[in-house]
């Protein structure tokens, strides 16, 4: 027994590794290249394995062919054609050896190299959470971009180069996994997606009338009685004797007759409070909507009288010896909170030399716990991350001494430079990057007090989304390679600068390589003085 349990366990921990390594695929674009060779193994392999099929296929053809025609001959004259010593040879061989010999041939399996591959390339397969986290991000951009099913299945989007498809079977899972996550508004845009391609005469496995089951009870969920009662009608015009559909639509229209004499004894005031709250509505706008919006670039513009403040300059890091011949490229992105960009600071090489450290690094992104303080993973941030140290390459510590000349602050006590690939849809909602009052033992660990500021790199070009957005003051910042944006999150006072709170949209087409660093307040005292006022 305690043998058993010895190979169980050594077997669990030969597991393991990968089960953990090649999780999460959906997170981050980056591993997800890593897919798409293993995929054109496979079908390598699977044109190697066609290729051994249709050569012992022809083998067994030319034999076929060679009989078909010596049967044909023998049997019009047996006695004469076994008269003949040699025929009756042949006839004893082939009947004691060669068919012993075909029938070894048929029996052959020339799948072993196939399935051999494919077993062993399956334990880095994507899993249901990996299309499931597909699946939500497709909505996710939907949502966030405002853009119709129709524009998504047909792929017509904004700066593809490899343009793609949905098929009615795409669109009816999609409505599926809504329909599993209780979100019955994207279940009904789907399926009736799914339905309209089928209705054009789209060529599909997907079958109607279960399109239609989940299309009527998605619709009726969210209130809209009269069409789920005709969807049903519709699916029972299909298959009359549907269970379900039957039953539905005998309580539709119990529903339906309660409602009509509810009707008949409501109020004037009951349409008077509806209004007032659609007003309401129209007047407040959450931060939810105000993320979206400057998503889609429509935020608030700035008056040209703001606009006039904003320069763009050569900067030498207020004197700083490496950069008094040779000054950097800096504009101001936003006046308050005050953002500037730095051009041209991160080149091609360096780029490069970062993604390879971080790619066999990459993790899950996570967050901390405000309660707990533990770290764990959140839908409202889709990427993965890993840390490089400065005394790993000198690429990485080169890096952080440009922070350092260019900010005037110390990286001695800054965190880890972090670099995040986001994945399909990738994104990271508004959050802060500096602990609130409400959380002081959140960088308690690292002793060097909250982070005072905050420099991101942007290390690639994004076809289309992937803008950090700042919902409090209607700014955007668009990824631009080779770029790097600075702001402070603190005010010398200390106090945070609520502000600064940001999100990373949604990447609707194209790979999103970002690094950042943390700066913290120890180490700037004399660097970054404390101010009479609180908010200064």
């Amino acid at each position: 027994m305690a043998f058993n349990k010895m190979w169980y366990t050594v077997a669990l921990g030969l597991l393991l590794p990968f089960s953990y390594a090649h999780t999460d695929f959906f997170t981050s674009i980056g591993h997800m290249t890593d897919l798409i060779n293993t995929e054109k193994d496979l079908v390598v392999s699977l044109k190697d394995y066609i290729k051994a099929e249709e050569s012992k296929l022809e083998q067994i053809k030319k034999w076929a062919e060679k009989l078909d025609q010596l049967t044909d001959a023998a049997t019009k004259d047996p006695e004469g054609f076994l008269g003949h010593p040699v025929n009756a040879f042949k006839l004893m061989k082939r009947l004691n050896t060669e068919w012993g010999e075909l029938e070894s041939l048929v029996l052959k399996d020339m799948s072993d190299g196939f399935i051999s591959n494919m077993t062993i390339q399956r334990q880095f397969f994507p899993n249901d959470e990996d299309q499931t986290g597909a699946a939500k991000a497709l909505l996710r951009l939907q949502d966030t971009y405002n853009l119709d099913t129709d524009t998504l299945s047909r792929g017509n989007l904004p700066g593809v180069k490899h343009k793609s498809f949905l098929t009615a079977e795409d669109c009816f899972e999609l409505g599926k996994i809504a329909y599993t996550e209780a979100d019955y508004y994207h279940t009904e845009l789907w399926m009736e997606q799914a339905l309209k391609q089928l209705d054009e005469g789209e060529v599909s496995s997907a079958d109607k009338a279960y399109i239609l089951d989940y299309l009527s009870y998605a619709v009726y969920q969210q209130g809209d009685l009269g069409k789920a009662m005709m969807l049903t009608k519709r699916l029972l015009e299909l298959d009359p004797e549907h269970q379900r559909a039957n039953g539905n639509m005998k309580y539709f229209e119990y529903i339906m007759a309660k409602e009509k004499e509810a009707n008949k004894s409501s109020t004037d005031s009951e349409d008077q409070m509806e209004q007032e709250t659609e007003v309401k509505k129209k007047d407040y706008l959450p931060e939810r909507r105000k993320y979206e919006m400057l998503c889609r670039g429509e935020g608030l513009k700035m008056t040209p009288r703001r606009q006039k403040r904003l320069f763009c300059r050569y900067y030498d890091g207020n004197r700083n010896p490496r950069y008094i011949l040779g000054p950097v490229k800096q504009e101001d992105e936003w006046d308050k909170p005050r953002i500037v960009r730095f051009l041209d600071i991160i080149s091609d090489e360096e780029i490069e030399t970062v993604k390879e450290l971080a790619k066999p690094r990459l993790r899950r992104a996570t967050i901390s716990n405000p309660i707990t303080g533990a770290l764990e993973t959140a839908h409202y941030r889709i990427s993965k991350s890993a840390w490089l140290s400065g005394y790993e390459s000198p690429v990485v510590s080169r890096i952080n001494t440009r922070i350092q000349d260019l900010t005037g602050l110390d990286v001695s006590t800054a965190e880890e430079l972090q670099v995040a690939n986001y994945g399909v849809g990738g994104q990271y909602e508004p959050h802060f990057d500096f602990a609130r009052k409400d959380e002081p033992d959140a960088f308690k660990e690292l002793g060097t007090g909250n982070r005072i500021a905050t420099w991101l790199f942007y290390m690639s070009d994004v076809s289309a989304g992937g803008a950090t957005v700042f919902p409090e003051v209607g700014a955007s910042v668009w990824p631009k390679k080779g770029t790097a944006v600075f702001w402070y999150n603190l005010f010398p006072s200390g106090e945070g600068d609520y502000s600064t709170r940001h999100a990373a949209c949604p990447v609707l087409v194209g790979n999103k390589w970002v690094s950042n660093k943390w700066l913290h307040e120890r180490g700037q005292e004399f660097r970054r003085p404390c101010t009479l006022s609180e908010l200064e």
